[in-house]
């Protein structure tokens, strides 16, 4: 192509003719004394006046301002003129100003890889005294505006012209190529050129490097540049290792993440807020919420509040380990300090809420949204349509799913999915098989999970025939059943008790690869169990852990109470006892229900279980039950702590039983009498006094009634006179005349 040649006029004498002269002169009297009125001459003005008007005033940075701003609108300010400004600007360090007018040129230049612009440039630059620089902000004007090939052009004929852009060009151009998450082989590129043209990378290129690297997957290059600019003597700052701070939380590698962290204070840095929402978000990604705490208290002593970020995750975090309580007090928590949840919290809320069956309370975040500005997304919605689904509320479901279609969401297959097994929880299968056919009719394709949802549906309801039907059609759509349908497909017909078909459906699955659950097993433990093959039900409960899959509360049901049809009750109290000592048994498992499979009146609840243990003085056993509900997630109630602190007074462990008191209490729990009174008793005659006292206290401001007011006062004084048998005395007759707790009716029982 064949660029415009250009024409330069540099003092007054070399303009075309003398009305050219007069008029630069009128020009230039103008922009000094009366700029607004040079618009009565602009057009008159010609691209090689401009030219000189510029040169004339490039030491005056005010004057050099004005007429650029004057000449942007007007066509005389051409490319050639651009480029001188853009000398002039760079020189001025005017950067914001020179960049905008670069980014124009690069974006209006008439060849697509900048041949042009930087002959214009090249023409210019000694006319203007100019530098490098100007090179580098033009690359860093093409990179910002992604112009990736047009800015490497510029740097190659840069280099074949003398010129030396700096890194300054070369980070620009990296940092455009991982932005437009261009394959990592340019970068690559970029970087070995840097190399052989001499150029020394500098913080900021290393650390584009390493993100480029880390967000392509690729984390032991990004590695590699870590360890290299170390070697190099470029030292790391906080953004280099909030980089790979955030790769490894992201690879869920938090422990690397962690020491790096622990490093940092050894270079002399000081983690920010970032630092911190990137670790806390690592370990709410593996599950290790509870170390957030740590964190926090961290921020907390180096001056860092949480921010809405931090509290975003948090809330996050505990809603998918599901504890509600603490995702709820964080909500709070955040509000009061002034900061806005945003969409996802308010999802993860709703979402948690609906699964643990609450849907007032969904629907009360629901509505928080919409009076906070905040618009609720594709996945709300879902989530609200599943909730209302599980429990069968087919019109709340529905009205959802209109108002999601108005806001512009159309449903997705997990929304259709969520609506379809509202329909089969209620047995309305021919509803559910018209919304299939709707799926259909929207141009989305049933999936493995919308299929095993109805066939599932039609094997609970004892419909086995369609069920198979389903799956014959499934199959034919090229959609390969899964382990839930052939789990589905076993119970039924576990349920017929056509356990032969259901061991040949269980081979198939086998040999398809197909991994059993629990569901699974289960469904054929009690197959067995019902046609009385108790050996083979046995076989199989023991190959299933064998496997790594956990039995759950049903399938123990179903083998206990298969054992106790059968007379067999050892070995169902065999299976009980499984449930404290060995770690196979899973968290949900359910403790009455088991307990109650035994004949033996001493194992007819949890309760009853933790006193037998405690009457005999069997407290290690007592304390092993007790801990193996902590860890399954099964919260002992007020019954389960009267029990063990009692038992631990009597057998002498005040420190143990003044421990679980406070728990006790900490959980909003009401002791019973005889409980405190116990360890009253059992605080005075360890000496344990400030204990004492703190109990004592707590007694007195449990009292329910103004009429116990003489007796507390009786109690406070015979406690401050040590006259403790006065006050044991009347602790038990406040409690006989009801002025003291009781705890729950179940409390009573346990004692």
């Amino acid at each position: 192509m064949s660029l415009p040649r250009l024409q330069i006029y540099r003092s007054l004498s070399t303009l075309s003719s003398p009305t050219d002269a007069l008029l630069a002169e009128k020009a230039l009297t103008l922009l000094k004394r009366y700029p607004y009125h040079l618009n009565s001459i602009s057009s008159q003005i010609t691209p090689a006046l401009a030219s000189y008007l510029l040169l004339q005033t490039q030491n005056d940075r005010t004057l050099t301002l004005k007429f650029i701003n004057f000449a942007k609108p007007h066509q005389f300010f051409n490319p050639h003129c651009k480029c001188i400004a853009l000398h002039i600007l760079t020189k001025f360090k005017l950067y914001k100003t020179a960049q905008n007018l670069a980014q124009d040129l690069a974006e209006n230049s008439v060849d697509e890889k900048g041949n042009y612009f930087f002959q214009c440039l090249k023409d210019t630059y000694f006319m203007c005294n100019s530098s490098s620089a100007v090179f580098d902000l033009v690359v860093k004007s093409c990179s910002y505006l992604n112009f990736i090939e047009k800015a490497l052009n510029i740097v190659d004929l840069a280099k074949l012209n003398g010129f030396m852009p700096g890194v300054l060009s070369y980070n620009a151009i990296l940092d455009s190529i991982v932005r437009c998450r261009k394959p990592v082989r340019f970068a690559e590129k970029v970087y070995r050129e840097m190399i052989a043209s001499g150029v020394s990378l500098n913080v900021f290129s290393y650390n584009i490097l390493i993100r480029g690297f880390y967000a392509a997957g690729n984390l032991e290059m990004g590695l590699r540049f870590f360890e290299e600019m170390e070697r190099n003597g470029c030292l790391p700052n906080v953004v280099t290792y909030n980089t790979v701070i955030g790769a490894y939380c992201k690879l869920k590698r938090i422990d690397e993440a962690f020491k790096l962290l622990r490093s940092m204070g050894l270079e002399g840095l000081e983690p920010n807020l970032l630092t911190y929402n990137m670790v806390i978000n690592g370990l709410c990604r593996v599950g290790r919420i509870e170390e957030t705490s740590g964190v926090l208290a961290e921020m907390d002593r180096k001056g860092f509040a949480p921010d809405g970020v931090t509290y975003n995750t948090l809330v996050n975090g505990y809603c998918k380990v599901g504890n509600f309580h603490q995702a709820l007090v964080l909500h709070s928590e955040m509000l009061r300090n002034g900061l806005s949840p945003d969409v996802v919290t308010y999802t993860s809320l709703i979402n948690t809420m609906c699964k643990a069956g609450n849907l007032n309370r969904a629907m009360e975040f629901f509505d928080q949204m919409h009076v906070r500005g905040l618009h609720p997304n594709g996945v709300t919605y879902t989530s609200l349509i599943n909730g209302f689904s599980q429990k069968g509320f087919m019109d709340e479901a529905c009205r959802i799913w209109d108002e999601m279609i108005r806001s512009g969401f159309p449903p997705t297959i997990v929304t259709y999915n969520a609506l379809l097994n509202g329909h089969c929880v209620l047995g309305r299968m021919e509803e559910a098989i018209g919304l299939l056919r709707g799926m259909e009719g929207k141009g989305l394709s049933p999936d493995v999970v919308s299929y095993s949802t109805i066939i599932a549906g039609f094997c609970r309801y004892q419909e086995l025939d369609r069920a198979f039907q389903m799956n014959a059609e499934m199959v034919e759509k090229g959609v390969s059943p899964d382990a839930i349908t052939y789990s589905s497909l076993i119970q039924g017909l576990c349920e017929q008790r056509r356990l032969n078909e259901a061991c040949d459906l269980f081979q198939e699955m086998l040999n398809k690869s197909l991994l059993p659950d629990e569901f699974t097993y289960t469904s054929l433990i009690n197959g067995y169990c019902k046609e009385g093959d108790l050996n083979e039900a046995l076989n199989l409960h023991d190959e299933m852990i064998k496997k790594g899959f956990l039995p759950d509360a049903v399938t123990y049901n179903v083998l206990i109470n298969g054992l106790n049809k059968q007379a067999r009750t050892r070995e169902a109290k065999r299976l009980l006892l499984k449930l404290f000592y060995d770690e196979s048994i899973p968290n949900g498992i359910t403790y009455d229900t088991l307990i109650e499979s035994c004949s033996d009146i001493e194992f007819k609840s949890v309760v009853a279980l933790i006193k037998g243990f405690c009457m005999k003085g069997l407290m290690n056993e007592a304390d092993q039950v007790f801990e193996s509900m902590i860890k399954r997630n099964q919260k002992p109630n007020e019954a389960v702590y009267n029990v063990i602190i009692h038992g631990h007074c009597r057998d002498g462990n005040v420190h143990k039983a003044h421990k679980l008191y406070k728990e006790m209490v900490d959980f909003g729990f009401i002791p019973h009498t005889v409980t405190t009174i116990a360890l009253v008793k059992a605080l005075y005659s360890e000496g344990m006094d400030q204990q004492l006292n703190l109990v004592i206290r707590d007694i007195l401001r449990s009292c329910k009634l103004s009429d116990a007011e003489l007796s507390k006062a009786l109690v406070q004084i015979n406690h401050k006179e040590g006259n403790i048998d006065a006050v044991f005395n009347l602790l038990a007759e406040m409690a006989k005349d009801g002025f003291l707790p009781s705890g729950a009716a179940r409390a009573n029982a346990g004692q």
